[in-house]
This record gives C-alpha cells, sequence and structure tokens, in this order.
C-alpha cells in the first residue's frame, strides 16, 4: 500500500513525459509544415507530374485528338537527339570552366575583406551589387561590353596591342568563355560572403601561433586557412556545380543558345522544346533526364568527398 503513492507518481511523470513529447512532436510538425508545403508544391508535385508526362505526347497547345501513353518513346528519342548531347557536353564544359574560376575570384575576395584593407566597407558593398541586381539587367550590360567592334572588352585588348577586334558572342570559340565570365561575375558574392564566414571562423590562435614559427603569408594560407576551410570548400564546391546546371537566363538574353549550339544547354534546350516547339511530352522526358543526371552528379561528388 506504501507503494502506490510511488507508483501513481511514475504513471503521473511517464504521462506528463508522453504528454510533453508529444506536444514536441506536433510543434516540430508545424514548424516544418511550411516548408514542407513548399517543396511539394514547386520540386516534388511538378517532377512527378513531368514524370507522367514525359511518358505521353501532350502538346502546349490542345489538340482535338486526345493525348496518347507512348511508353519510353520520348526518353528514346531524347538518348537519340544530338542537339541534346550537344546542350549536355556544353553544360558539361561550362560548370568545368565556372567552378574553379568563381570559387577562386570569391575566395580572393573573401580574403581581402577579411583583411585590414583600406575602405573594407566601401569594398563589400560594391562586390555585394551583382548579388542585388537581376541577371536580365546584368546580360544586357555585359551585352555592351562584348559589343564589337568599339565595346570594352575589345577596347581592353587594343590597349595591350591587338589588331582587330573579338566577337565575343558571335564566335563559337568565344562565346561559352564569354558567357563564363559573365556569369562568375555576377554569382561570386554569394560564394564570397560564404567564405568570409568561414574565414572568421578560424581561431586567431593558429595564425599567431605560425607568426610565432616564422610562417610566412603563402605558408599561412597554406598550412592554416586552406585546412580551416576544408568544410566550406566543399559546401561551395557543391552549391557551385548545381548552380552551374541551371544556367538558363545570360543565355537566352546574350546568345539564344548560338552561334551553332555552342552555349545551348540543358534547361535551355528543355524550355525550347516545351514552349517553341510545344512537345510537353518530350520536353518533360528531358526534363527528368536532367534531374537524374544532376543528381547521380551530386551524389558521386559526395562520394567522392565522403572522407573529407
Amino acid at each position: 500500500m506504501q507503494n502506490q503513492p510511488k507508483l501513481a507518481s511514475q504513471t503521473g511523470t511517464k504521462t506528463r513525459r508522453s504528454s510533453h513529447t508529444t506536444q514536441e512532436w506536433l510543434d516540430e510538425l508545424l514548424l516544418i509544415a511550411p516548408a514542407s508545403i513548399l517543396l511539394f508544391t514547386f520540386l516534388i508535385l511538378p517532377f512527378f507530374m513531368a514524370g507522367y508526362l514525359s511518358f505521353t505526347d501532350e502538346r502546349l497547345v490542345p489538340r482535338p485528338i486526345p493525348t496518347e501513353f507512348v511508353g519510353l518513346q520520348n526518353y528514346i528519342a531524347v538518348m537519340k537527339d544530338p542537339e541534346f548531347w550537344q546542350a549536355f557536353r556544353n553544360t558539361a564544359w561550362f560548370a568545368l570552366l565556372v567552378v574553379p574560376f568563381q570559387c577562386a575570384i570569391s575566395l580572393a575576395c573573401a580574403l581581402l575583406l577579411n583583411s585590414e584593407l583600406p575602405f573594407r566597407s566601401l569594398f563589400r558593398s560594391v562586390s555585394l551589387l551583382p548579388l542585388v541586381t537581376p541577371m536580365t539587367v546584368i546580360a544586357v550590360i555585359w551585352a555592351a561590353l562584348y559589343r564589337i567592334p568599339d565595346g570594352f572588352m575589345n577596347n581592353i585588348l587594343h590597349l595591350f596591342g591587338m589588331e582587330g577586334y573579338i566577337d565575343w558572342l558571335g564566335d563559337s570559340k568565344f562565346a561559352m568563355p564569354a558567357i563564363v565570365l559573365l556569369s562568375a561575375w555576377a554569382t561570386f558574392p554569394f560564394q564570397m560572403l560564404i567564405f568570409l564566414a568561414g574565414l572568421q571562423d578560424i581561431p586567431m590562435e593558429r595564425y599567431e601561433a605560425a607568426k610565432i614559427d616564422g610562417a610566412g603569408p603563402w605558408q599561412m594560407f597554406r598550412y592554416v586557412t586552406l585546412p580551416g576551410l576544408r568544410n566550406t570548400n566543399i559546401f561551395i564546391l557543391i552549391i557551385t556545380t548545381l548552380q552551374a546546371f541551371k544556367l538558363f537566363t545570360q543565355v537566352d538574353i546574350l546568345t539564344h543558345g548560338g552561334p551553332l549550339g555552342s552555349t545551348n544547354t540543358l534547361v535551355r534546350y528543355m524550355v525550347q522544346e516545351g514552349y517553341t516547339a510545344q512537345q510537353v511530352g518530350y520536353a518533360s522526358a528531358v526534363a527528368v533526364v536532367f534531374v537524374i543526371l544532376v543528381g547521380a552528379f551530386a551524389i558521386l561528388q559526395r562520394v567522392l568527398l565522403k572522407n573529407e
């Protein structure tokens, strides 16, 4: 009988704990509900809709003939389409060029902002301008810089003694590098801010110890800064690569995928097939293949960097 109050107390405690845990669980569900609804509405649901449409001959404009199930016909056509593979090669080439270039610019600017640079606040404000400027505006401005024969880029080359001019956006050899230069400049502030946060997270004691050991600026960068930014480097590498695969706006405004398809990307090719050619079923198949390729690349990158 003496144990009854104790048992009652234990039961009450368990009930309160269970009720408290349930309440916490409900609170967590409420917190993640808005993000989950948006994620489902704008990412998961469209992907499954694209997967469904990719097995049909759906067109953008309604036809008298109803939509029919065509099986794997669209996927077979995608695999045999040379324009699709050209767009894939262009996208991969763009990512290969822009990722190291953009990461190097971002890290250099972050190092400057993290140092005792005069007018550092002014430099920080100016360097963030591309981040708040729409890509359409940036593309129009850079179109003027690339203008022939008297654009800013050609005038710079004339100062170094070059004769004639370069058709930056009309020559297939220079069109993609021109897009890479524009894209790296337009989006580097995002990576720069992440690098800056990573730099400020490195303990100053490591630099002071390196100074005591007689390390110079390059040795401190190599043996203190780079190891301290290891996780930041991995994150930026993955984010920048995924951003590179989404290349569309600047290409659509500056080159329309030309010349001779040398700057056409997977995203632009997908939009072109869906809206211009009105082949919604075929464009959906391209979209599904694109998502699978990007997902596979992200997983491969994660596996290769797992030990890091």
